[in-house]
């Protein structure tokens, strides 16, 4: 499995910006799109699990007593899809953004590192990286990509529904990725 799809590194991790104009507060994040966010069943997986199907364009997470919380995320396009079992290794709000290689090749006019912040950093309110590679579960500047299959690898998802998922997981947390 290649995992040098999505990001590089989520740069500038320690040193978060303050610079916030571009995206809403928090709480307006949290509160300003209706989500399809739905309970749903999932039998098989322990609580606190968090379950990507990529077919289905879906992430549960798993809350117990064969419950999960589903949202709709953008995934990996065509030839970028990966599944596995990993942890959450990270937490960030606002994360700087460091396009892989592979990304910086396509798009040679990208910098080195888009600061939180900036409207073309693709990471949105928060990220959460997937821990042995370079892909995180992270949020949007481009809401109209959820439901798609869009990304290097990463899982995308509303701004409001990863600030629901960041509050819900710890450093960890159980991550499967199916196709």
């Amino acid at each position: 499995m290649n995992r040098k799809n999505c990001f590089r590194a989520l740069a500038g991790i320690g040193a978060l910006s303050l610079s916030l104009a571009w995206q809403p507060s928090i709480a307006e994040a949290k509160t300003s799109h209706k989500s399809e966010r739905s309970l749903a069943s999932l039998d098989s997986y322990r609580p606190g699990t968090i379950v990507v199907k990529t077919n289905e364009r879906r992430l549960y997470y798993v809350v117990g007593n064969g419950q999960v919380l589903r949202y709709t995320v953008g995934v990996g396009r065509a030839g970028k899809q990966w599944s596995g079992q990993s942890a959450i290794s990270g937490k960030y709000i606002r994360p700087a953004w460091s396009p892989p290689e592979e990304i910086r090749r396509e798009k040679p006019g990208l910098p080195s590192v888009i600061p939180s912040g900036s409207p073309s950093n693709p990471m949105g309110a928060a990220a959460m990286t997937i821990a042995g590679g370079e892909y995180a579960i992270h949020g949007t500047n481009q809401p109209g990509s959820i439901g798609g299959f869009v990304s290097y690898g990463c899982i995308r998802m509303r701004n409001s529904d990863i600030l629901d998922l960041f509050d819900r997981v710890a450093v960890g947390t159980p991550v499967v990725v199916e196709r």
